[in-house]
């Protein structure tokens, strides 16, 4: 029998670049030494490189999620819903990613973490100020938040912008108010800087779009991208929640919170309520 030539694949390529003197390569392009040398173990153990790996993508992921939301509620504002849509679709995607790295991070014993956990001093996931961003583009606005980076003359500016912007739930509520629905002056003309709650004439308006789908379907698909996301985003701080008693139990976190008893309030946080106040009623 013929032997096979195993590069033959390779070679049959010709045009394949191999001069790059003067052009640009993938790892330029990517950065790739700026990002593959930006691990940086403070203790000799193993498993620290995990941990921080894990979480430089989840704050890349992060990075993207921002950048869709945004771009989706430029959208909306601009009453391109359809527009919205395959964004929306992609952070849902992007969170699916997310959650599994916690997988991958509960590979990680106690007697792994305890070698290493002493070099992380007071740095925790709670001070994650792109996690923040997306709980303010949601429409979590919380003004602690703010006072964790005050002193921080880049970063603050940075969320100080994004508390004070309406949230993708606000333009939502406002695209149903251009749409014909009768929704509360005081819900239009709220301060963006406060988190929204339940208001019975938002309900009322996703109800109608929910029992008149074919009517009102950019709408209702609206509202249910939405819903993706907040399920997603729950299963995350779900799964976030038991990596962590996982690995520690119910010590306090690097940062001094609560740790897992923290994680567990902040389940019951939601950021679009009428979206899910009004399946009991239909």
């Amino acid at each position: 029998m013929k032997s096979v030539n195993q590069h033959q694949a390779f070679e049959n390529e010709k045009s394949i670049q191999t001069d790059f003197k003067e052009k640009m390569t993938y790892s330029d392009y990517l950065s790739l030494d700026t990002l593959l040398s930006s691990q940086h173990r403070l203790s000799g153990h193993h498993d620290e490189m995990l941990f921080i790996i894990v979480h430089h993508v989840s704050e890349l992921w992060m990075k993207q999620i921002l950048h869709e939301i945004h771009s989706a509620i430029d959208d909306i504002q601009a009453d391109n819903l359809r527009s919205s849509f395959k964004k929306l679709a992609r952070v849902s995607q992007i969170q699916e990613q997310l959650k599994s790295v916690w997988d991958v991070l509960s590979t990680l014993t106690p007697s792994e973490y305890i070698e290493f956990r002493d070099k992380l001093g007071s740095a925790s996931g709670f001070q994650s100020y792109q996690n923040r961003l997306v709980e303010f583009a949601l429409g979590y606005k919380t003004e602690y938040v703010l006072k964790i980076y005050e002193n921080d003359t880049e970063l603050h500016p940075i969320l100080q912008e994004a508390y004070d912007a309406p949230s993708l739930y606000d333009v939502s509520i406002q695209a149903l108010s251009r749409a014909g629905f009768s929704i509360d002056k005081e819900v239009l003309n709220r301060d963006a800087r406060i988190t929204h709650q339940t208001n019975e004439s938002v309900k009322r308006a996703w109800m109608i779009v929910y029992k008149n789908v074919a009517q009102y379907w950019k709408l209702y698909e609206l509202a249910e991208k939405l819903v993706d996301i907040e399920g997603l985003f729950q299963q995350w701080r779900f799964r976030h929640m038991k990596t962590v008693e996982r690995i520690i139990g119910f010590k306090k976190g690097t940062g001094g919170s609560g740790g897992v008893s923290y994680l567990k309030k902040v389940l019951d946080q939601y950021f679009f309520p009428e979206l899910w106040d009004l399946r009991t009623e239909l």
